[in-house]
């Protein structure tokens, strides 16, 4: 069964996510990291137990990412994972978002759910937001995939300034007060 995480998920949440990251297949998380973010994340629970999360971080009007997607390794090859990532998909349609995606070493799973391989400079708000604070990022060999939904509008957006770095951030217009 899959449901919204609570705060008294989050030690079990830690050690799913945690005992991947420490075999390198992912980035370690706090509970402070955990608890901030505690919103976009759902469970899989069996038998009363959480065996599986994953979270759902919305980037930007057009663009959202599947994150922390784990399941406990004995209850892997069961399609916990599969289920967790259709999941974000609901929600990302549910939200509206054209674009989920996700940075990955396992290609192939996320394939066979119909995301696509592109290069991580075709996400420049991930990058901007996300990529500059992390750990890996001068070195990063993690797969950017993509799932477009071409039924969902593309959000209209003003057009984005250049930052100091050359990645376009879209802004808001400024109206004055009358």
């Amino acid at each position: 069964m899959i449901r919204n995480a609570t705060i008294h998920d989050v030690p079990r949440i830690s050690d799913i996510i945690n005992s991947h990251a420490g075999l390198g297949k992912m980035l370690f998380k706090s509970y402070a990291q955990l608890f901030e973010s505690l919103r976009d994340f759902a469970v899989y629970e069996e038998d009363g137990r959480v065996v599986g999360c994953v979270a759902l971080s919305i980037i930007w009007a057009d663009l959202t990412e599947v994150r922390s997607l784990a399941v406990d390794n004995d209850y892997r090859g069961k399609g916990i994972g599969s289920k967790l990532t259709q999941w974000c998909i609901d929600e990302a349609r549910r939200l509206g978002i054209r674009k989920l995606m996700s940075l990955t070493y396992e290609q192939r799973f996320f394939e066979k759910l119909g995301f696509e391989v592109v290069e991580k400079e075709t996400l420049p708000l991930k990058v901007w937001s996300d990529c500059v604070r992390c750990p890996k990022n001068d070195h990063c060999d993690e797969i950017a995939m993509v799932l477009t939904f071409h039924d969902i509008p593309e959000p209209k957006l003003p057009h984005a300034t250049p930052t100091p770095r050359g990645v376009s951030i879209p802004v808001l217009p400024h109206f004055e007060d009358d």
